[in-house]
């Protein structure tokens, strides 16, 4: 996965990777990853949703353009407030355009 050699920046509900791709498509890309330890497919997916959720309401305003987005699912990201994870990305976006 070519988003691993990109800046990385965890937070309690998930692991954000960025890796700016140098290709001048001022696009933001974005992909959600949630593995098998994280409950069953039903949690899973649930997860991703509420991911996909956070990130169309915060990447097209804190997000960097030109750049791939991974959210990784972590372990107590289910149990967490919307708006809590809602903080936490736009928290681990400043981290990772610094």
């Amino acid at each position: 996965m070519a988003a691993n050699r990109g800046r990385r920046a965890p937070t309690p509900g998930f692991v954000l990777l960025v890796r700016p791709r140098g290709d001048d498509d001022p696009t933001i890309r974005v992909g959600f990853t949630v593995t098998k330890k994280i409950g069953n497919a039903v949690v899973r997916n649930r997860m991703k949703r509420r991911f996909r959720a956070l990130a169309r309401e915060v990447l097209p305003v804190s997000g960097l353009a030109g750049a791939d987005h991974v959210m990784i699912g972590r372990d107590g990201g289910i149990e967490r407030d919307f708006a809590q994870l809602r903080s936490e990305l736009a928290r681990a976006l400043k981290k990772v355009a610094a």
